[in-house]
């Protein structure tokens, strides 16, 4: 079977496998130069070096997917656990109160984002920061991060952010669309490099139902995290953006 690798991830599953065999190659090599390495000394580096080779290739892994069509799903933008889940106050796209699911990616998660519903790019947004513990909801506001403000094509209407955010250990977004672009449930979009955190922001309304519980575990473009049930009436919707806890 092909391991197939995004293209994201080109200049390191070139580079890196390269410095690593040729690691593993040096290392060969000392056992001749130096006589007093033991065999299970050559093997034990040459198999961390293995492992290492290992995991950069499968870091950049980019598995096939077939992500759900239902037009009233939000799908998960990220691989990960569902770390937070609350209702925070969204003045600067969305314009009112959303509710915000957070989603940690460990470095052994698939790291590509994916759009979690059909959607035009309306604005993209990237500020420097921090590099904190992703795992915090803090590192949200302080860390380096990239918005991508977009408005559902399909009914409801509505703005929706996917926030990439670096982590202690990644320190690359990668954000492979432009504002006005037009993009398909579950379509790639870029990925965040070693560990990190994404954000999924949808206005808080009576009509929005969270599909997942903290703990849980999503795929990007697989996992459902939001139902819509209906439009809501407007006084539904100021209801429900006064809860400051949704039943999720």
């Amino acid at each position: 079977m092909r391991l197939a690798l995004t293209k994201y991830g080109w200049p390191e599953v070139i580079i890196s496998p390269a410095i690593v065999l040729g690691a593993m190659i040096l290392v060969a090599r000392l056992s001749s130069l130096v006589p007093r390495l033991s065999v299970w000394t050559i093997i034990s580096i040459e198999a961390v070096l293995a492992v290492i080779l290992i995991w950069v290739l499968s870091f950049f892994r980019d598995p096939y997917r077939r992500c759900p069509k239902e037009a009233n799903l939000l799908l998960s933008p990220a691989d990960g656990g569902v770390t937070d889940i609350e209702i925070v106050k969204e003045n600067g796209f969305i314009g009112e109160h959303a509710i915000r699911i957070g989603i940690f990616l460990s470095i052994f998660n698939v790291h590509i984002n994916r759009a979690p519903c059909n959607a035009k790019v309306e604005r993209i947004r990237y500020k420097k920061g921090k590099y904190k513990n992703a795992m915090s909801p803090e590192s949200g506001r302080v860390n380096e991060s990239n918005d991508l403000c977009i408005i559902r094509t399909d009914n409801p209407k509505d703005r929706l952010i996917v926030r990439q955010i670096s982590g202690a250990i990644a320190r690359r977004i990668v954000c492979d669309t432009k504002e006005g672009q037009e993009l398909t449930g579950g379509e790639k979009f870029g990925m965040i490099k070693f560990g990190s955190r994404t954000e999924l922001y949808v206005p808080a309304r009576a009509n929005v139902k969270c599909l997942v519980q903290i703990g849980d575990k999503v795929k990007a473009g697989l996992t459902p995290l939001v139902r819509y049930e209906g439009q809501g009436t407007r006084d539904e919707r100021r209801a429900y953006a006064q809860i400051k806890n949704p039943g999720c």
